[in-house]
This record gives structure tokens, C-alpha cells and sequence, in this order.
């Protein structure tokens, strides 16, 4: 049987990951997930797209409490060997500011022009197609968008990396990939990807959507946690994730899919593939 291996989700955009054994899924993705985003003094949004600015901020530790009826929710940051503050809190804002060395204001009300840094990977194939233009190495200010509910995707409300292609990319590599590399939502215990239209149930209540492989960045080869740095995962994923997308071609690993029914997932939920 297929099953729901684990549960990721970011409160705090290109924070590090929070492990919940269940959450709720709206018709936005995971209750909570990447509702708060750093904004830097130019006005652009905090993303480890551009490592040289923010590759630290997926060290800083963050927490998401739901709101419960005697309760409103809140979220709860902590940067290394500092002690946890609640985001939207001046503390908090003086607490990543100090772990990154700048001025940030942490928050969840965007910008009005909606703009972070991206930094294009030099190993060849790691740039899409609809960005031939862009340099090798080179920075670019980009257009990012919130939800329709405000929160900060890069496209869909749910990502999710399946057990069968990690394993082949692990024997592509010649070494263990861990997922966190790909800061999915969701782990699933399937033997491939499903494919872009098709329907997946987990547990008894939400089905998802498959809607687009999603095109990889610089990310995966960052440090995350235990995981160290690897520079060549990029060029693993280049030489054999390389696939025809609406877009055009890019480097792919893991899908976005959209919510079309809400509920609670729960680690060990089943999971079926719709025919």
C-alpha cells in the first residue's frame, strides 16, 4: 500500500522546514505554509534562489501554531543560537536581520511590486528555456506572485517528490538525495511520479491535482540541515532530468499539484493514483 512518508512545510519562506506528522490542506496548500516572507531593504522578497543573499536564512528554524478556539495561530522564528520570537514582531525582524547580517522586515502583507533576486546556476542545463536570455552566474531581479490568499509560492500550492524518483536519482548521483533539497510538502511513497492531469487521494478526504513538473534552481545543491552543500547534484540533475515542459525544456525534479478537495493528510495516510 502507498503511503504519505512525510510532511514538510515552510512558514516562512526559504526558512527551513518544519516536520508536522499531520496538517490541514486548503484550497491554498498546507495550513500555514510560506505565509510569511522576508522583504530586504530594496523592496524584493527573501528567496534562496539567490544563495548570496539568502542562503542563510534556511538555517533559521521556524514553527507554526494553528489557531485553536481559545487561541489565534501564530508563528513562532528562531535563528541560530537566538531565542524564539513570533513573527511580525520587531524582535523577530531583529532577529533574522542579525543572523543575516542586514536590515530585513519579516512579514506577510507583500510588496506592491512583487520582486525577488534570482541567481542562474552556471552548470550547463540548468536554465530554461524561456530564459535563454539569462547569463550564466548572473543575477536578475524577477517577478514573483503571491496566492490569491496572499501566500508566497513560486507557482502551485502543493509540491510533492515521490520515493521512486528520489531513488533513481539517488543511483543517478552515486550517493543518497535527500528530499529536503527540494523543499516538497509532501514525501510520497509511490514507485514514479504521476503524470500532469491525473489525481491522487490521500487519506479519505483530499485529492490533488498533478498540474507541472517543477523546473529546479540553484536549491537543491545548498546545504540544508545535515545535508552538506553539493555543487554536482546540479549537473546530475541537468544530465538526466532535462524534460519538455509548456514552456519549454528545463531541469525538473518533483511536480506542483493543485487542491481539488481539503482535509487533513497525516503521515502513513494512504495514497492512491486516480485512473
Amino acid at each position: 500500500m502507498n503511503r504519505v512518508k512525510g510532511i514538510r512545510r515552510y512558514p516562512l519562506k526559504s526558512a527551513a522546514a518544519e516536520h508536522p506528522a499531520e496538517a490541514e490542506v486548503g484550497k491554498h496548500g498546507l495550513g500555514g505554509d510560506r505565509t510569511w516572507v522576508c522583504v530586504d531593504a530594496d523592496g524584493t522578497i527573501g528567496s534562496a534562489k539567490q544563495p548570496r543573499l539568502w542562503a542563510r536564512l534556511l538555517e533559521v528554524a521556524v514553527r507554526y501554531e494553528p489557531a485553536q478556539a481559545d487561541s489565534e495561530g501564530r508563528t513562532i522564528i528562531t535563528a541560530p543560537g537566538g531565542e524564539p520570537c513570533e513573527a511580525g514582531t520587531p524582535e523577530a525582524d531583529a532577529a533574522v536581520s542579525a543572523w543575516l547580517g542586514r536590515p530585513v522586515r519579516v512579514t506577510r502583507t507583500a510588496p506592491q511590486q512583487l520582486k525577488r533576486h534570482h541567481w542562474w546556476p552556471d552548470e550547463p542545463g540548468m536554465i530554461p528555456e524561456w530564459a535563454a536570455d539569462a547569463e550564466p552566474g548572473g543575477d536578475a531581479v524577477v517577478d514573483a506572485r503571491p496566492s490569491s490568499d496572499g501566500r508566497f509560492f513560486d507557482f502551485g500550492p502543493m509540491h510533492l517528490v515521490t520515493t521512486g524518483a528520489l531513488d533513481r536519482l539517488s543511483t543517478e548521483h552515486g550517493e543518497e538525495v535527500d528530499p529536503i533539497r527540494f523543499r516538497p510538502n509532501l514525501i510520497l511513497d509511490l514507485p514514479a511520479d504521476p503524470e500532469p492531469g491525473q489525481r491522487i487521494t490521500i487519506g479519505t478526504d483530499v485529492v490533488l491535482e498533478v498540474a507541472i513538473a517543477t523546473p529546479r534552481c540553484v536549491i537543491p545543491s545548498l546545504a540544508h540541515g545535515d545535508a552538506p552543500a553539493d555543487k554536482a547534484l546540479l549537473k546530475t540533475l541537468a544530465r538526466h532530468h532535462r524534460i519538455e515542459v509548456p514552456y519549454g525544456r528545463a531541469t525538473c525534479f518533483g511536480f506542483y499539484a493543485d487542491v481539488v478537495a481539503t482535509g487533513t493528510v497525516a503521515t502513513g495516510a494512504e495514497v492512491r493514483i486516480l485512473p
